[in-house]
């Protein structure tokens, strides 16, 4: 029932029944134990090892009514941090990571949340009203390591950035203008933008909202909050990136988009600004593209087997169109680029259309879409070919038009690669018929159609193993069908049962037990069975059927067999491949 008091617990193994993380017999072995040596529950159920470290935080949380805070996943405010010098939050173990200036509250995590005498100090240390969360030590201990001495930049230049705006609260635009490149918030800029390169980040979402200003960093594909800055110093920062982008900084009604490169740690990165007004500001986000980045390899992206095979015999045809499906932010750009350096020589003549170029690529006559000129897919693919090409990459399929004038283009002597956005490769062909192309000259033209989705990896510096659960197993031998017994054999060892990857969490990887990034892959070639279904206009899933049967890999499929091969994790499969 909504409002409902929360439950009043008399013992801490109560919680632990209660939750189901354990079992009556472990209860009264808890009972007893702590009857005959009469040491704490807590220290008993730590020496029976039957709860992780944020398990037992959890539960200490529910038992003494505070809020556990799950460090890793939370930002922090820096100016929280200058409150509290690093030797207290040491000696202490102590997390202040959150301040309501409003309220005059700080928000502190700690191990023991029942350290009275501690509170008392801080309140009397800060002049703040300090409200008390539950972590683990392990998350503490790291959290002062990492911020303390990584933050130390932002957190005195927040500090400053606020009192400066304290003593001279000049109209946003003018001061915007004399931000030097010394100043406090160009600084704070180029703090952002550095951990946004030292974390191999692809996006920075800057924020505003009622009381703070919030930056998210788009990490393996997940987006991971690190920053809460005061909600002062918002317009300031956010003219900074405007300057840096050239910019309107005076424009805050309409979208804006712009460029600038930065450099940091030898790493040359071009980033695209994207402005937006909301409620309560302007947000930002900047997607990072590295100068130097390096096109991965085909196998290095996840193809293998029987789907690298077909791929790379699609690749290998003089004409024919190959089309590459997926939502955004699935990888597909980064494989058509893979496609495109196999085949760009000095023999080929290359050219692409492309909103926007995100990889600069050698030997490859690389356009940008200029839909304010007149420049779009459709009018570049019709110059493309006065232009003499053997390859054409067209970004992505939109409309009729720009379908049409591909597969002509295709059925010309012409290899162009494309993508759509369908949800797996069996849907393309329905999709291309609903905008109008016919089916005969879809199946002359298609040659290969590439479904994907990119997941994440896990670290391989902490990672563990597990046994495999029975409702997963069960999942598998359901998912993999026939395949299931020959992978059984072959990730079996010693006759004794396969076993998945189980992540943990380490420095490198940030505490999450992911890093990097794979792509799972289902690669669907034109044969004749399938060419006539689509010339009948069957569904999508006929079409599966009949690709699996000619030996498909569907890409939840592509995925368990990586999960086997210790690539990546079964929960990670289900996040991006159920649908």
């Amino acid at each position: 029932m909504n409002g409902a008091a929360p439950k009043v617990y008399k013992h801490l193994r109560d919680v632990l029944l209660d939750s189901g993380l354990i079992d009556q017999a472990k209860y009264d072995e808890i009972n007893l134990q702590q009857l005959k040596t009469g040491q704490t529950e807590e220290a008993i159920i730590d020496q029976m090892r039957i709860l992780s470290d944020v398990q037992m935080a959890q539960a200490k949380a529910q038992y003494i009514r505070v809020d556990y805070v799950d460090l890793d996943e939370i930002g922090f405010a820096p100016e929280a941090l200058a409150l509290v010098p690093e030797s207290v939050a040491q000696k202490y173990k102590i997390v202040p990571y959150s301040m309501d200036p409003k309220d005059k509250v700080l928000s502190i995590a700690m191990v023991n949340p029942l350290d009275l005498e501690t509170v008392e100090f801080l309140e009397k240390k800060t002049g703040l009203k300090v409200k008390v969360a539950i972590s683990t030590e392990k998350q503490i201990v790291g959290f002062i390591k990492e911020k303390y001495v990584r933050e130390k930049g932002i957190t005195s230049e927040v500090t400053q950035a606020l009192d400066e705006r304290k003593k001279d609260e000049m109209e946003v635009v003018e001061a915007s203008k004399k931000v030097s490149a010394e100043a406090p918030v160009a600084k704070i800029v180029n703090t952002i933008l550095e951990f946004a390169v030292k974390s191999r980040a692809s996006d920075v979402h800057i924020e505003p909202q009622e009381d703070n200003v919030r930056i998210r960093y788009r990490i393996d594909g997940i987006l991971q909050e690190k920053y809460l800055l005061p909600r002062n110093v918002h317009d300031a920062v956010v003219s900074r990136i405007k300057i840096l982008a050239s910019l309107k900084i005076d424009e805050k009604r309409v979208p804006q988009d712009g460029r600038f490169f930065f450099s940091a740690d030898g790493n040359d990165v071009d980033l695209r600004i994207s402005t937006l007004p909301t409620t309560y500001g302007e947000k930002v986000v900047m997607r990072l593209l590295k100068k130097s980045q390096k096109v991965p390899s085909l196998p290095d992206l996840g193809l293998r087997g029987l789907a690298l095979r077909n791929l790379q015999d699609a690749i290998e045809r003089p004409h024919g169109i190959i089309i590459v499906c997926g939502p955004t932010g699935s990888g597909k750009t980064t494989t058509l680029y893979s496609v495109l350096d196999k085949v760009a020589t000095s023999r080929v003549n290359v050219v692409t259309i492309e909103d926007p170029v995100e990889y600069q690529m050698k030997g490859v006559n690389q356009v940008q879409v200029n839909t304010q000129a007149g420049l779009t897919f459709a009018s570049a693919l019709r110059s493309f070919l006065r232009q003499d090409p053997n390859v054409i990459m067209v970004g992505e399929i939109r409309d009729t038009e720009t379908a049409e004038l591909a597969i002509n283009a295709s059925l010309t002597g012409h290899l162009v690669f494309s993508t759509l956005h369908t949800n797996d490769a069996a849907g393309v062909p329905p999709r291309m018929l609903d905008m109008g192309v016919e089916p005969f000259l879809l199946v002359s033209s298609l040659t290969c159609v590439v479904g994907q989705r990119v997941l994440r990896k896990v670290c391989p510096n902490c990672v563990s193993d597990m046994e495999i659960p029975a409702e997963t197993d069960e999942e598998l031998k359901l998912t993999l069908g026939p395949i299931y017994k020959m992978l059984s054999d072959k990730f079996s060892k010693d006759g004794k049962p396969m076993r998945i990857p189980k992540p943990v969490g380490c420095e490198k990887c940030n505490s999450t037990g992911y890093l990097g990034r794979i792509a799972i892959y289902e690669v669907m070639p034109m044969s004749e069975k399938l060419a006539k279904l689509v010339v009948e206009k069957v569904a999508a899933s006929d079409i599966q059927k009949e690709a699996m049967a000619e030996g498909m890999l569907t890409m939840k499929q592509d995925g368990y067999v990586k999960v086997l091969e210790g690539v990546t994790t079964m929960e990670e499969v289900i996040r991006v491949a159920q649908y």
